[in-house]
């Protein structure tokens, strides 16, 4: 039997009934077109608080276009599914490191919930007749493919994508209407899924993306750092230094031309160079007791770092095709929110379909009103058909 592409073999395990894919192997020869499943892995009743849950391994590339395996989780409502199949809700986590299995959604054992009940939202749409798709991202999951590139936007973009394209493939059951929702690295991953899918998958039906505390606008901040930044109150200093040194990390991987060690001190080549497999928590731990500026021997504020940086990061706040709900708390001060209050004020400017809906929690709080909105969202996808 020949499934999934290019593969020359294919075994199935189990049996497939009422659309639901119980088991699948694939013993590969080449890397098969992104976007084509690797394996299909059952997970028992329960798993992140679902019943019907798979790990997914699945083909996606870097931002170059090298092929690279990745891995995220498939979340499906029980009973049958409706006339056309589960719409579809990709869901992107927030920041959890650089190395295997820190994405933490194929991975529940070493996950850090790093901005609150993360499960509670998967949960929220499959309760609602959602199937949920959930990357690690590249390099997060279960293949150790060199440091995950943290908020490079469009290797998460396409991370989304492919898995939902491997989800669809493997499970007969799933529409082709989706949308995306994401919080804090999330947050930013959704909206660069929301821009990219207009062109990488046209023959799908998007719907929109929400968006909840989304990094944005740092690609204009950074580069006003340099060697006297003293660590940052308020949004804990090792965490932004941590974060920082992340950035660094990705763009370092991504764009050598940059040469990031030269704007590096030895103290920031020795936390950058020592990072790039570890999860959040000790990444947190490493950068104990160092300011920004101590990881800096020079300011950032160089062309050729800004013109990379903004390609790496940047999220476009032009050419949706689909409405955006951003969600935001005005009390944020892990993505502090004068850049939210930016973000809105680009999209306004250049008439993007947006709402906003303003909280005043922590990061990534959802207020009873935020929730009213995910709701009012959420049920104009499910009342409108797939489109032909």
């Amino acid at each position: 039997m020949r499934l999934l592409g290019q593969w020359g073999r294919v075994i199935i395990a189990g049996a497939v009934a009422a659309g639901a894919v119980l088991a699948v192997s694939v013993a590969p020869a080449a890397a098969d077109p992104p976007g084509t499943a690797i394996d299909v892995v059952p997970q028992p009743a329960g798993w992140h608080g679902v019943a019907g849950s798979s790990i997914i391994d699945y083909w996606t590339s870097e931002s170059n276009g090298t092929p690279q395996r990745a891995s995220g989780a498939l979340f499906v409502p029980p009973g049958p599914a409706p006339a056309g199949g589960w719409p579809i809700m990709a869901y992107d986590h927030g920041t959890s490191g650089l190395g295997p299995n820190c994405g933490g959604v194929s991975d529940p054992a070493t996950r850090v919930l790093t901005w609150g009940a993360e499960d509670q939202v998967l949960r929220y749409f499959v309760s609602r007749g959602f199937a949920v798709v959930a990357p690690d991202y590249l390099g997060l999951g279960r293949f150790d493919t060199g440091p995950h590139p943290y908020l490079e936007l469009k290797s998460e973009a396409t991370a989304t994508i492919d898995l939902v394209r491997a989800a669809r493939a493997t499970h007969p059951a799933l529409s082709r209407t989706w949308a995306v929702m994401g919080e804090s690295q999330g947050g930013q991953a959704a909206l660069g899924t929301a821009h990219l899918q207009r062109t990488y998958a046209p023959d799908l039906d998007f719907r929109g993306v929400i968006t909840l505390d989304p990094a944005s606008d740092l690609e204009d901040v950074l580069p006003a750092a340099g060697p006297w930044v003293p660590n940052i109150p308020g949004s804990g200093g090792n965490d932004a230094t941590g974060y920082i040194a992340m950035i660094l990390v990705g763009l370092r991987e991504t764009h050598p031309e940059v040469n990031v060690d030269s704007y590096l001190s030895p103290r920031g080549r020795e936390l950058v160079d020592g990072i790039g497999g570890l999860c959040l928590r000790d990444i947190v731990s490493r950068a104990h007791g160092a300011s920004i500026g101590d990881l800096l021997s020079r300011q950032l504020t160089t062309p050729a770092f800004h013109t990379a940086l903004a390609s790496y990061m940047a999220v476009p706040t032009s050419g949706y095709n689909a409405p955006i709900l951003l969600l935001t708390n005005a009390t944020d001060t892990q993505v502090p929110s004068p850049l939210h209050a930016a973000l809105a004020a680009q999209f306004a400017a250049n008439g993007v379909d947006f709402r906003t809906v303003v909280g005043t929690g922590q990061h990534c709080d959802i207020s009873p009103q935020m929730w009213s909105a995910i709701a009012a969202f959420d049920t104009r996808i499910l009342s409108t058909p797939t489109k032909p």
